[in-house]
């Protein structure tokens, strides 16, 4: 019989606890790898929202709870377009709105129409809206074709009906998946006048962008300048609680599944003490001995891997068709979570085998014959 062999017939024979170790191990990665992807995904809405518009940075509330909390006023935008470096400045009011079942998080976004063209909006049919209009919006083509309206159509928002006046394009599906307004009407519908949420920055051709964004951090403390997706977390809180979240629930994984299987395997160790014996008397050396408990744990810990991250995929795609995270939510299965999840089992399970295969080691082969 070859040492594979000899691992395959000893799991099988105690099916039920090898099973059970199998589903603790797909457990602890299920949970690792959902918060991982849940996260990779929010960040991932978080970031879109900056790329929207065709700017070289964002600029934010420093420290806001989620993004769609941060304000700036007409003052530091006024601070910002007086910036050294700074060639154009766009605010722009990001709101949300629940539409229907279909859409609970409708984003809707305020914007100057002479801001449009900077802001990387292609207006594909009809025409934009004037400044001073308070009954008028242009839709994204996602959210045209999604709500099944054209041009001259009625667009019931912020308990107002609307109408829409044209069909932009940003080349973002976050983007076109909204609606834009005027920014003086958003603004009034939600009772914020001259604030914004936040500031698309484009800076003057040949000048080193990350010197203009140090210059703003610097004048302009209470805001954040934002150029990638993982800096997003200086103006988004929860998206750092997430991350940390996403590192304490491996490390935690790791101790609960190591105690698990740490004395799954010393039962086991007991019950084929005579076992073991047997193998050192008829040559079997001590490495020899500890390979067989460890890779037999470790098969099991590749199963439950491979389980936890199929499991993940239905709890991920289970939370996103949650009303409160329908539309913001977008699992993102990234390389990094199939390395966190096979990383949780393989330590977990070296970890856990530390003390079992130590005692396997340590055997004398006259005293585990005689064992009862």
């Amino acid at each position: 019989m070859t040492f594979f062999a000899l691992i395959i017939r000893n799991l099988w024979s105690k099916k039920a606890r090898s099973l059970g170790l199998a589903f603790a191990v797909a457990i602890a990665v299920m949970a690792v790898v959902t918060l991982d992807v849940t996260s990779s995904g929010l960040e991932q809405s978080a970031a879109a929202i900056i790329s929207v518009g065709k700017a070289d940075f964002t600029v934010a509330q420093k420290g806001t709870s989620d993004t769609l909390s941060s304000t700036i006023d007409r003052q530091e935008l006024t601070q910002l377009r007086q910036t050294s470096g700074v060639h154009q400045v766009v605010g722009v009011l990001v709101e949300t709105e629940h539409l229907d079942a279909d859409n609970p998080v409708f984003i809707e976004i305020g914007i100057e129409p002479t801001d449009l063209a900077g802001f990387g909006v292609n207006v594909v049919r009809g025409t934009a809206y004037s400044a001073t209009a308070a009954h008028q919006v242009m839709l994204g083509w996602r959210a045209a074709a999604n709500l099944d309206l054209h041009v001259g159509d009625q667009f019931r928002a912020n308990g107002t009906s609307n109408t829409v006046v044209g069909i932009y394009s940003t080349g973002n599906s976050f983007g076109d998946a909204g609606a834009m307004f005027p920014l003086p009407a958003l603004q009034g519908y939600n009772r914020v006048p001259g604030i914004v949420t936040l500031a698309f920055v484009k800076v003057v051709p040949g000048t080193p962008v990350a010197g203009v964004a140090s210059r703003i951090d610097y004048a302009q403390p209470e805001l954040t300048t934002i150029q990638t997706a993982s800096q997003f977390g200086r103006a988004d809180r929860n998206l750092l609680y997430l991350r940390a979240a996403v590192d304490g629930s491996t490390v935690l994984a790791i101790l609960i599944g190591a105690v698990i299987i740490g004395n799954t395997m010393l039962l086991s160790l007991f019950e084929r003490t005579r076992e073991f014996g047997l193998l050192r008397a008829v040559g079997w050396t001590r490495r020899r001995t500890v390979s067989l408990l460890l890779c037999e744990s470790l098969l099991l810990a590749l199963l439950g891997a491979m389980t936890g991250v199929v499991l993940s995929f239905a709890v991920a795609e289970a939370l996103a068709q949650l009303p409160q995270l329908k539309g913001i939510l977008h699992p993102n299965f990234t390389e990094g979570a199939f390395w966190r999840a096979l990383f949780t089992a393989l330590a977990m399970t070296v970890i856990g085998a530390l003390y079992p295969t130590t005692r396997a080691a340590l055997l004398s082969p006259l005293k585990a014959l005689s064992y009862e």
